[in-house]
């Protein structure tokens, strides 16, 4: 049996959503479980035919058809866009939320899009903010409360931990970035709750103990969506050029960006007790690299990049992402 940890490891918007589907459909999980603030996390996967899933609420992995897909206690779950991408991702038999997920509702997507947080930090008005605040004060409606969603009531935890005994994979997902933690981040400009693997492994159930892998994945370069700090913010004009203008999958926003920041990165390995890093779009930064999956394949000064991120991180760069696609991925963990 073995766990492993997906987190991000700046501020959201690193690629998760590829490099998690990449696992569940290598390593075949037999559960893969999201932890998480909410649905103002969002994730971009591309399979191999080409077409798009963009993600609110579903783990990643639901790409994999033989695993079960379930969201922690500690997420609060919007029940409309869950069973909305649930019959529209063809997941429908397979997904199950625990009985103490919050249930967002048409009041808290209402105070989310309007206010201090929607004018102060650019709130993504999913309602997330405002649920998690309830929850907070004990008024929060929990999903063993709504009928409707009774059908997909499991005990995760216990789910989870049951896998695990019994010899199967759990691939454990995470949402945002280290740095919109509301404890590690910059705050105010944070997300709901803590994003860092142990608030991720608490969210889902997994004590510490049982944690064997936690994988921080960076990108290339940094980019950030809404306000808050950025060290070294290139100018919209400066990221364009350099092909690094993106947009939010909530928000549609554009991202702001940066160089890659060794600092944070630095940061973020120890406090997530990362064991392993994954470096994502570095076909953006080097263009030769798109589509490659052999490390040998990359260029010298792509390699360069990667064994400087090693040797100032003192941790192995163990998954590359090489393109959009599931398997543009170039996979180190058995020679690393």
């Amino acid at each position: 049996m073995a766990s492993t940890v997906v987190v991000g490891g700046f501020f959201g918007d690193e690629g998760k959503g590829k490099i998690i589907s990449y696992l569940a459909i290598k390593d075949n999980p037999g559960v893969i479980v999201r932890g998480g603030a909410g649905p103002n996390a969002g994730h971009t996967i591309r399979d191999d035919s080409g077409k798009v899933y963009k993600v609110r609420m579903l783990p990643s992995g639901f790409l994999n058809k033989n695993a079960k897909v379930m969201i922690g206690p500690g997420v609060v779950v919007d029940p409309n866009v869950l069973k909305k991408e649930i019959k529209d991702f063809g997941v429908e038999g397979r997904s199950f939320i625990d009985r103490h997920c919050g249930v967002i509702e048409e009041s808290h997507l209402a105070r989310d899009s309007r206010g201090e947080l929607k004018e102060k930090i650019g709130s993504t008005g999913s309602g997330t903010g405002p649920a998690n605040s309830d929850r907070a004060m004990r008024v929060l409606r929990l999903a063993k409360d709504l009928d409707s969603l009774s059908s997909m009531i499991v005990d995760v935890p216990e789910e989870i931990n049951s896998a695990l005994d019994a010899d199967e994979d759990v691939l454990v997902e995470g949402t945002q970035g280290t740095f919109l933690s509301l404890w590690h981040g910059t705050y105010p400009f944070v997300t709901s709750k803590d994003v860092t693997a142990s608030g991720i492994c608490a969210d889902v159930g997994l004590g510490p103990t049982k944690v064997d892998e936690v994988i921080a994945v960076f990108k290339s370069y940094v980019t950030r969506v809404g306000t808050g700090p950025l060290q070294n913010e290139l100018s919209p004009e400066e990221a364009k050029r350099r092909g690094w203008s993106e947009f939010g999958t909530v928000t549609g926003r554009q991202r702001r960006a940066a160089d890659f920041d060794f600092d944070l990165a630095r940061r973020a390995i120890m406090l997530n007790g990362a064991t392993q890093i994954s470096i994502t779009k570095l076909d953006v930064l080097f263009a030769e690299c798109a589509g490659k999956t052999s490390y040998d394949e990359l260029p010298a000064k792509a390699r360069s990049f990667i064994e400087g991120i090693e040797e100032r991180l003192g941790t192995p760069v163990t998954i590359i992402g090489t393109g959009p696609a599931i398997n543009d991925v170039v996979d180190r963990r058995n020679t690393t």
